[in-house]
């Protein structure tokens, strides 16, 4: 019979030494491929800021180190691996939407409330390939202002984005710029749910152009004064020197930190509506803009329209204004294109989504030739 030690045990032989090394081992590799296994399962919350991700549009710094937009159109762009993806969000009206897109094609629309919420974003079953991902900005500033803390990933990986078009668009608008009413729903009230800057003009041209693309714009308002007469208001010499926010509350945008190629200024509609404004105010309020624009962006070159909705007198009467501002301002960069009149149907009198796709492709020559894309 074998010795015995201290602990009265038998000494093992090297063979059950060996067999109790590898058992050893195996039980550690199969702890370790547990605990791996619910770490990926677990989700993970990934500040905004620090994920790989490409943003198209004006953003600020949050308190709580998010990011935070109002204007439509502002983009999220990524690469993900696949499993369950969601989003602390949080918007200061309690109505503003977001749409997910992914590989080019829709998938849904989230509604983003006024308490902190992790909202769900998609679920990918496929981890095998990246897919890529685009989060937009779908209502407008006066309906909230929206702030992104953390993605929540389970399972999948973000991965490098795809680096955005070198082309830069910024497209100076109105509500028909921000893409109002072009979800509209029959048997509906409208609703913050209407809009949708992802199917806008501007937007649908920069896709056929492989443009990046601003949209500065703002429903109700003009160049000069509101829809409603109201001049006490920021029109659009005030808002477009907005990140986000308004008024005082505003935080200003460093023009530094996108530099278009062209500018696209679509706006008069809602300065037409109260009546026709007094053509030296008006055209003096354009020539000061023009001049700001250029002194930003000496590079651009500015495109003036005057929109889809007026028609009659008030059209004939913008666009001469229009031609006088350029005249005025004596610059070989500057340009005017026509906008044939759309008027929506009898739902709104916003442009249909329909309509939309077609002011684009009837931009889009005259675009293509001013910019020799």
């Amino acid at each position: 019979m074998g010795q015995c030690n201290a602990a009265g045990y038998p000494r093992s032989s090297g063979v059950v030494n060996v067999l109790m090394r590898i058992l050893l081992v195996s039980l550690a590799f199969w702890i370790s491929a547990c605990t791996q296994l619910f770490a990926v399962n677990k989700p993970t919350e990934i500040p905004v800021k620090d994920t790989p991700v490409v943003v198209m549009g004006r953003t600020a710094d949050s308190a709580d180190g998010g990011l935070s937009f109002g204007y439509p159109g502002v983009s999220f762009s990524f690469v993900v691996s696949g499993g369950q993806l969601g989003v602390q969000a949080q918007s200061s009206g309690g109505s503003s939407w977001l749409g997910v897109r992914v590989d080019g094609e829709h998938v849904r629309k989230v509604r983003i409330p006024a308490e902190w919420t992790t909202v769900d974003l998609l679920n990918l079953p496929d981890k095998l390939g990246g897919h890529r991902v685009e989060i937009v900005h779908l209502t407008e500033s006066w309906q909230g202002m929206v702030t992104l803390r953390n993605f929540v990933l389970s399972e999948g990986r973000l991965l490098p984005p795809h680096a955005l078009s070198s082309r830069k668009i910024l497209m100076l608008g109105d509500s028909i710029t921000c893409g109002e009413a072009i979800d509209r729903v029959p048997g509906e009230n409208k609703n913050s749910a209407w809009w949708n800057a992802r199917e806008s003009y501007g937007m649908l041209l920069a896709d056929v152009l492989a443009a990046q693309v601003h949209l500065v714009c703002w429903g109700g308002r003009g160049l000069i004064r509101t829809w409603d007469n109201r001049t006490d208001q920021a029109n659009l010499a005030d808002f477009y020197g907005y990140a986000v926010g308004d008024g005082e509350q505003a935080v200003q945008w460093e023009q530094s930190r996108y530099t278009p190629d062209l500018i696209f200024s679509a706006i008069g509609t809602n300065d037409f509506s109260p009546g026709i404004p007094q053509k030296e105010t008006y055209v003096a309020a354009y020539v000061k803009l023009l001049q700001q624009l250029r002194r930003d962006h000496p590079a651009a070159r500015i495109v003036l329209t005057e929109g889809p909705l007026l028609g009659g007198r008030e059209k004939s009467v913008l666009q001469t204004y229009i031609r006088d501002v350029i005249k005025q301002v004596n610059d070989a960069d500057t340009y005017y294109v026509e906008s044939r009149q759309y008027t929506g149907d009898e739902l709104d009198f916003h442009p249909t989504r329909a309509q939309h796709k077609a002011m684009a492709e009837e931009l889009l020559p005259e675009l293509r030739r001013i910019m020799g894309w």
